[in-house]
């Protein structure tokens, strides 16, 4: 049997901030998209009637539903700053060690605080609605 090399695998390279941010990319486009999903549900709910709107509202704004809906903003808010990120990157720009860390470190700081903005919007939102 012909004994080929193996490819590298996590198992030799070192966890590094790039390889995070990139593997967290893929994840947070999977997560948006079932968050869409339930987007699409919502506006189903909203065109079906009060009582349906009432039950979708009901389920959204419990704790959980919160949770689900705060993790779906966070999702959707990096997937989408990182890929400006990597559309510059396919420009030719930014892809020096240090320019990426740096573009690194704005992402995550732009998500952080436009994920907070989302969420304390939406909260108020609820909150004037009398949402539970």
């Amino acid at each position: 049997m012909n004994q080929r090399p193996l490819s590298p695998h996590l198992g030799i390279y070192k966890l590094g901030y790039t390889m995070l941010l990139s593997g967290l990319h893929r994840i947070t486009g999977c997560v948006a998209t079932v968050g869409l999903l339930l987007f699409v549900w919502w506006l189903m709910a909203l065109a079906s009637g009060p009582a349906a709107y009432a039950n979708a509202m009901k389920i959204l704004s419990s704790p959980l539903g919160r949770f689900v809906l705060f993790g779906f903003a966070f999702s959707f808010i990096y997937h989408f700053c990182n890929g400006i990120r990597h559309m510059n990157w396919d420009t030719g720009r930014g892809l020096e060690r240090a320019e990426a860390r740096r573009s690194g470190v704005v992402v995550v700081v732009a998500v952080v605080l436009l994920t907070a903005l989302v969420i304390w919007l939406g909260c108020t939102a609820m909150t004037n609605t009398g949402a539970p």
